[in-house]
């Protein structure tokens, strides 16, 4: 362990984050470091992270801090620490020790590749995709090549992505087979997006149906020009807006001319309620979930809570490979912690949620906020009262571009011919929409 007397780090940033792990408040002491990981000296870092570490029992990462601590200069040093802040999640931490390692021995690949996945791992596409340039004489096909096109695309660099996806050669190694066919759709899918859709660094649905090939039903109304940029961050959710992203349903289904002949109801009682609601606005029969059902629209309110559920994990693997005639809808996406599988059809991408029929905040008789009670009535009599509902858009803040039916179905018949094909893979990325977030 460090010794608290001797090893203090001298920047008055660090010395607030060492003070948070004399009171034994780990997670502050991160959020302190992680902001100015980048301009920070790295050896007064490293003992700041190699303390947390011990707190934690994080006992590969804080020998490898200690190391780099004792000769911040060190390249073995760098990248062993830069390494083990990958593997433990902090690969906001990671990125400067790998850059300076990589900068001490340039074109190595094992360092090359650890710094492009750390800054994948946080979003930053754009400098993923540098380095990769840089070193571009140096590249293998696989994975270095296939990982530069990966993060154009990431990045919104589609012209860069093909020029390089045309390099790659046949593959003789299967196990890249997987990875090499959701690249060639996500390319496949921005083909049949682009005529209709910009594609810029704003076209929140464009960029969801290429990455994933998620079409999205609705745009946030609030702060879409101050950073949400049509996500949300906190919902309070309504029976009107799930009655509204099932409309959405509906004319997504009639637009790419899918005609299921049943809704399957997952266990979960938010996603029960809102497959009852979505059968009765079908007009199809409600049945429980049955893996391999086609012709089918599987219905989650949110797949994350899905996952908790009693069954949900095994669900979730047997929907990764998609049936024939089956479409996956989630009413609420998490976006910040995407679910392991991604849907076909999202009402709407969140931060954080609350059902209509959950604890929903509100003002007390002293005016101060409340939770309210969960409704316990039965799934039919509330999913009956989704399908009365008035599914109006809200008004917003006026910031938010118009996204009237007749643009969204025309969204739809364009890319219709690449929607519903392969796995449904996770995302790992929020992709070229950048959108402000809850710390």
């Amino acid at each position: 362990m460090f010794s608290r007397k001797n090893h203090r780090p001298k920047s008055a940033d660090l010395l607030k984050a060492w003070e948070c792990l004399d009171a034994g408040d780990i997670p502050g002491a991160l959020r302190l470091v992680k902001p100015g990981a980048g301009t920070l000296p790295l050896g007064e870092t490293a003992l700041v992270v190699g303390r947390a570490a011990g707190m934690a029992g994080f006992d590969d990462l804080r020998k490898a801090a200690a190391a780099l601590a004792a000769d911040p200069g060190k390249g073995q040093a760098l990248y062993d620490y830069g390494y083990a802040c990958v593997e433990r999640g902090l690969s906001s931490l990671a990125i400067p020790a790998l850059r300076e390692a990589l900068l001490a021995n340039p074109g190595t690949p094992a360092v090359m590749r650890e710094l492009v996945s750390a800054y994948e791992r946080e979003g930053r596409h754009g400098e993923a995709v540098e380095v990769l340039a840089r070193h571009e004489a140096d590249l293998a096909h696989w994975p270095d090549r296939y990982l530069l096109v990966h993060n154009a695309i990431m990045a919104g660099d589609l012209p860069l992505a093909r020029r390089q996806h045309a390099l790659l050669p046949d593959l003789t190694d299967p196990r890249w087979v997987p990875t090499r066919d959701r690249q060639r759709r996500m390319l496949e899918r921005a083909a049949s997006a682009e005529p209709v859709s910009p594609l810029d660094a704003t076209d929140l649905r464009g960029w969801q149906f290429v990455i994933g090939g998620t079409v999205l039903g609705t745009l946030s109304p609030f702060g879409f020009g101050a950073g949400m940029t049509g996500r949300y961050a906190w919902l309070q959710d309504t029976y009107g807006q799930c009655l509204e992203g099932l409309l959405r349903l509906r004319a997504l289904l009639d637009a790419a001319g899918e005609r299921p002949r049943s809704v399957s109801l997952l266990p979960d009682r938010d996603s029960r309620i809102l497959g009852l609601a979505a059968a009765e606005v079908l007009g199809l029969p409600a049945e429980p979930f049955a893996p391999g059902r086609e012709d089918t629209v599987v219905v989650a309110y949110v797949l994350n809570v899905l996952a908790e559920a009693d069954g949900g994990p095994e669900i979730l693997g047997q929907l990764f490979d998609r049936a024939p005639g089956q479409v996956l809808h989630e009413h609420a996406s998490d976006w910040t912690d995407a679910p392991v599988i991604t849907a076909d059809s999202v009402t709407l991408l969140h931060q954080s949620v609350v059902a209509p029929w959950g604890e929903q905040l509100r003002a007390g008789e002293d005016g101060t906020p409340e939770r309210g009670p969960a409704d316990d009535r039965p799934a039919e009599r509330i999913a009956a009262e989704i399908v009365g509902a008035d599914p109006s858009p809200a008004e917003g803040d006026g910031e938010t571009p118009a996204d009237p039916l007749r643009a969204f179905t025309g969204f739809v018949s364009a890319v219709q011919g690449s929607w519903l094909r392969g796995d449904r893979a996770r995302l790992i990325s929020s992709g070229p929409v950048p959108s402000a977030r809850f710390a």
